[in-house]
């Protein structure tokens, strides 16, 4: 199962999500909430750029030291009575789930919100064998029952309003409440509470894993996620391999950072720590805990000028600020990982030919920089992808001939001279109500979504010499 949310090529993709007016208020509105509410708690904890600054020394130090740290990490997690599966691939850890699946006979898997598991495909792979697999997370829950991708880091149904997800659950599930949350959620909890009681497996993901302690960190605001992982009998955690934090000192800072980048609050209504399965003479926790490690393309990024981008720790701020994500939403990048991090990480982890297109949803205006709790420079390595693709010959060949035609053009003083004097006086029949009648392929659609001055048929360099002249006088 691929990475990708949609089969529509990029630009009636986008096209398509523009037109959604549903969605652009909805995601406009939560991104002004979140905004908002973002800068009190910076406002309120004081020193963010000091704050900011420790937050990218410690995820830069586990980087560096990933082989120490992920040793450490699954000698202690062996040590408190888990297991620990190396993942190189994403069908590695698919294989190794569904077999634990089959071992136990499960019929049954409840998860918590996960990206990596929506990274690697595992619900594909796990009803591909007849599991019922039940998306406990309130949005998810939604999503999953309307056979919608999410399309967003944090809040995976913020593309929806409440009145679509009424509809939903009254078509898909018979609900005949209210539209207000409250009730709906209501519904949708007593639906599921026997799911939790039923389920042979638990699955969530990880937010951090504490390499000194062999602990694991989920932070949540629903109570599904520790009826996930205490109620089944088997708890499978699954997390990229870059998710780790030396001690829980570290911990503390990263999860500051997160909560108040992400959702706006000091703290998210759960912090859960896990550490192994249930201990002798305890009666809560699973009775087995699988802990699978994911690469799936990391070490080839840590290795890579891209490396940076493995700061991350999945708080979607960059979405909550990005002005190309307001206007296209999640589903407008055709991949489970959307926004600026999306363009960043979809190229890398799911391949060129599928998500060439993600780098060019960027104005470059660096707003994502800005907001980043973890200092990752994601409109720099969007350039470093648009290079990237222009070196290696990804980009459409049109592009390639124009460029090369205005290279040589732009290198030949006189040359140039002679172009712009003629098409200054080109201009005058060429462009009628700000619109260029002469279609160039790789410039139509920037010139669509513009209208351009009336031209006057004189070229800069003949209309500054005139000035010159004239105050000169």
């Amino acid at each position: 199962m691929s990475m990708k949310t949609s089969n529509i090529d990029f630009k009636p993709r986008i096209k398509a999500e523009m037109e959604d007016t549903i969605m652009r208020k909805a995601v406009a509105m939560a991104q002004e909430r979140i905004g908002a509410n973002r800068q009190i708690m910076v406002n309120e904890l004081g020193h963010w750029e000091e704050w900011r600054d420790r937050a990218e020394q410690i995820r830069n130090h586990v980087l560096e030291n990933l082989d120490a740290y992920l040793y450490q990490l699954s000698e202690k997690v062996t040590e408190n009575g888990g297991h620990v599966y190396f993942a190189k691939t994403k069908e590695e850890a698919t294989d190794y789930i569904r077999d634990i699946a089959r071992q136990k006979q499960a019929k049954k898997v409840v998860k918590s919100k996960s990206m990596v598991t929506e990274e690697i495909g595992l619900n594909h792979v796990l009803q591909a064998e007849g599991i019922e697999v039940v998306e406990t997370d309130l949005g998810e829950y939604i999503l999953q029952v309307d056979n919608d991708p999410p399309s967003h880091i944090v809040v995976p149904a913020i593309h929806k309003d409440r009145y679509q997800i009424q509809k939903v659950l009254h078509e898909k599930l018979g609900y005949d409440g209210p539209e207000t949350p409250e009730a709906m959620t209501l519904f949708i909890r007593e639906r599921i509470r026997k799911d939790f009681l039923e389920a042979d497996i638990g699955i969530s993901g990880c937010n951090f894993a504490v390499a000194e302690t062999g602990s694991i960190c989920l932070v949540t605001n629903e109570g599904n996620l520790r009826m996930a992982t205490t109620l089944p009998k088997t708890h499978i955690a699954v997390m990229g391999m870059e998710r780790i934090a030396p001690t829980f000192e570290e911990v503390d800072v990263l999860i500051t950072l997160l909560c108040r980048s992400a959702v706006g609050t000091r703290l998210t209504s759960y912090n859960t720590w896990l550490t192994g399965p249930r201990e002798a003479g305890h009666v809560d926790g699973p009775q087995e805990f699988h802990l699978v490690i994911v690469d799936n393309g990391r070490s080839k990024i840590l290795g890579s000028e891209f490396k940076d981008v493995l700061r991350c720790i999945r708080c979607g701020a960059c979405l909550n600020t990005c002005p190309a994500y307001r206007q296209i939403g999640g589903h407008g990048y055709g991949s489970i990982y959307p926004g600026p991090i999306g363009a960043v990480i979809s190229p890398l982890l799911g391949g060129y030919e599928d998500f060439h297109d993600l780098p060019y949803a960027c104005s470059l205006c660096n707003a994502c920089n800005q907001v980043c709790p973890v200092k990752i420079p994601l409109a720099q390595l969007i350039v470093k992808h648009r290079r990237v693709m222009a070196e290696t010959g990804l980009t459409p060949k049109g592009e390639r001939r124009f460029t090369r035609l205005f290279n040589y053009a732009n290198a030949h003083p006189a040359l140039w001279k002679v172009g712009m004097t003629m098409g200054a006086k080109m201009a005058n029949w060429m462009i009628k109500d700000g619109k260029v009648s002469l279609k160039i392929d790789v410039l139509n659609d920037w010139m669509d979504a513009r209208d351009l001055p009336a031209p006057d048929g004189e070229g800069f360099r003949s209309w500054f010499k005139r000035h010159q002249a004239e105050r000169n006088k």
